[in-house]
């Protein structure tokens, strides 16, 4: 087993949870579901339709998602119907917060449209209070499902932790990152980025200790999650495949 295997396999064993496998909705790929939703086809979301979800069947969908983008054989959508059906009303079945890197875009990797999801973006994918608040807006006040936080390989902002970067507001930035550099143990000999072991298992450990501040600051997204009403979860997206390690 290969470090970088064995970060991987830590980092899902951190978060309490499996990885599932998942099926896809078009491109010869088969659909688990007996019928399609709107995150399954170009049909901008709906309040019915978001109600109609469970938290459960939203991450499949961003399962089914990057299953489809991966695979090269996302959904090919005209966005102009869904900006008119989603003028006068918005109802995302899922909440993501990642990094603001220009390869790992939310909606493109999971496949999804205007309308589907809220992208909360931010160097690191950390969360601060204003973070949690826009998270509260997304999930208690319009319904969003699944709250994942997505981390990925090859983070600029992770390696600038690893490596202690001083660069006038980036530096506060960065040192939101810092308690994951303190966190992960071992790489004695080489705790910087030139490690990409070292910069992978922080960027895990990241995903994690967010994922910890969420549930610790936030009593409403934690009390969603305890009802049954919302996932909340992780996952590491691979800037080199396409996949998203999922943590549920």
């Amino acid at each position: 087993m290969n470090a970088h295997t064995h970060d991987r396999r830590s980092f899902l064993r951190g978060t309490g949870r499996t990885v599932l496998a998942c099926g896809c909705a078009v491109g010869g790929l088969a659909l688990p579901l007996a019928s399609a939703h709107a995150a399954q086809t170009c049909t901008a979301q709906t309040a019915a339709s978001q109600k109609a979800l469970s938290p459960q069947d939203a991450l499949t969908y961003l399962k089914e998602g990057n299953a489809r983008f991966a695979a090269g054989k996302p959904m090919v959508c005209n966005p102009t119907p869904q900006v008119a059906a989603t003028a006068n009303g918005q109802h995302p079945f899922a909440a993501i917060v990642s990094c603001i890197d220009s390869r790992a875009p939310a909606n493109l990797i999971f496949d999804q449209s205007i309308g589907d999801i809220f992208e909360p973006r931010i160097a690191g994918n950390f969360v601060n209070d204003d973070m949690i608040g826009s998270l509260e807006f997304a999930c208690a006040a319009a319904g969003s499902k699944v709250l994942m936080v997505v981390g990925h390989s090859e983070c600029g902002a992770v390696k600038g932790a690893c490596d202690d970067v001083v660069l006038g507001n980036l530096t506060q930035t960065l040192a939101n990152i810092k308690p994951a550099v303190a966190a992960v143990q071992g790489f004695d000999s080489d705790r910087t980025s030139a490690n990409a072991a070292f910069v992978q298992a922080v960027a895990e450990k990241n995903v994690e200790l967010t994922l910890a501040r969420i549930r610790q600051r936030s009593g409403i997204l934690a009390g969603l999650e305890k009802k049954g009403d919302l996932i909340i979860t992780g996952g590491m997206y691979d800037v080199a495949t396409g996949k998203v390690a999922f943590a549920a």
